[in-house]
Parts: structure tokens; sequence; C-alpha cells
């Protein structure tokens, strides 16, 4: 497989791991309830009844199973890791691949607050009674009035030079996006993958216990 589909394999493993987890952590899936009725204690001509409580997972015979299960897939993720880190150290990309996957977000994002700062223009707005102050009338008495208020906006940078700015970036986003989309499909790695990525849980487990039809 290459590094492309190892990451996603190595998703599938984790999401199928804490779907083990969610069936072993529940009491009430690794546990068995029994309820015996006391009726002889309270009516002599009656029998004692017991019953138990229905299993809550399909699972329920197979508790011990699944907690095997759990550690295999471990073992599983751990040998992709090892593998994933082997195939990244292969790569000839400067920062490596998470670096460089972290460096380019950056580049993107700032990026876009370029292109928003770009797109701003120059304006002139007059706010009807936009301004309050105070004076004295003809008695001497103090009084508020309103006035209307003129705003002015101009760009406090050079737009010019902040343009050159996004479009360099850009370009070095898009470059190295593609060289990194490159290396995730060019890279091999050294993983077998012990069952198809699509499968369920529970056809991954029943390859695992050998029940497979």
């Amino acid at each position: 497989m290459n590094l492309k589909e190892a990451f996603r394999f190595q998703n599938k493993l984790q999401s199928l791991m804490d779907e083990a987890q969610a069936i072993l952590s529940s009491t009430a899936n690794i546990t068995k309830v029994q309820n015996t009725y006391l009726r002889k204690k309270v009516m002599a001509r009656f029998e004692d009844e017991t019953t138990m409580d229905a299993p809550s997972t399909e699972y329920s015979e197979q508790i011990t199973a699944v907690a095997e299960f759990l550690v295999y897939l471990l073992q599983e993720r751990e040998k992709l890791t090892v593998s994933i880190c082997r195939a990244k150290a292969s790569l000839a990309l400067p920062a490596g691949l998470d670096g460089e996957v972290s460096l380019n977000s950056r580049r993107q994002d700032i990026a876009k607050l370029f292109r928003r700062m770009t797109s701003l223009r120059s304006s002139e707005v007059l706010i009807p009674d936009g301004g309050t102050g105070y004076c004295f009338n003809n008695e001497g008495n103090q009084v508020s009035y309103c006035c209307d208020v003129k705003r002015v906006t101009t760009i406090n940078f050079d737009r010019n030079k902040i343009r050159k700015l996004c479009t360099a970036l850009s370009r070095k986003a898009d470059a190295v996006s593609s060289a990194l989309d490159a290396a995730l499909v060019n890279t091999p790695v050294d993983y077998a993958a012990p069952f198809d990525v699509n499968d369920t849980f529970a056809d991954a487990f029943e390859v695992f216990t050998g029940t497979a039809a």
C-alpha cells in the first residue's frame, strides 16, 4: 500500500479499537445478571423461578475474544505506525511530511488573510445624527445635541506589496500541496492489511476469529 492508503487504514484500525473499547467498557456487556424470584418463600405452592437478563450486545458470549481482538488491533496499529514512520523518513521533503503539512497549512491561512486584506476598499459614509455632544443654550443651560458624522475609511497598508506576498504564498502552497499529494500516492509502506479497509467491525472480528464465511 502507499502512504495515503496507510493513513486510511490507520484510521480504520483506530475506529475498530474505539468500537471494541466501547463494548468492553459497558458493564452490561461484560457481566451476566441472574434473577431468582423467591416465590416459594411467600407462597408454598409456588416454585422459585430463575431468569437471565437479555444480553445487551451480540458479542455477549465472545467478550474474551473481543478483548483479544482489541489487543490484536493495537499490535497491528503498532506495526503500521512503524512502517509509516520508515516511509516518511525516506521522503525528500525539507521539513519532513508532518512538518511540510503543518507549514503548508500556515501558508494557506496567511494567504487567505492577505486575500481578505486586499479585498478591502477605501470608503466614505455619512452617518446621520451619529455624533453627540453638549453645549450651552441662550439661557446658559447645558443641553445635548446631535450632528452628522462623515466617516472616511482608508486602507493602512501597501496593497500592492500585500497582493504580491499573497501570490507568492499561494504559489508556494500549491507547489507543496502537489508534492505532498505525490508523496502520499508514490511512497510505498511495507505493511499488509489483515482485512479490507471497508470491512465492518463484525467482518474484521470474523476474520480474526476465523469464522468468516
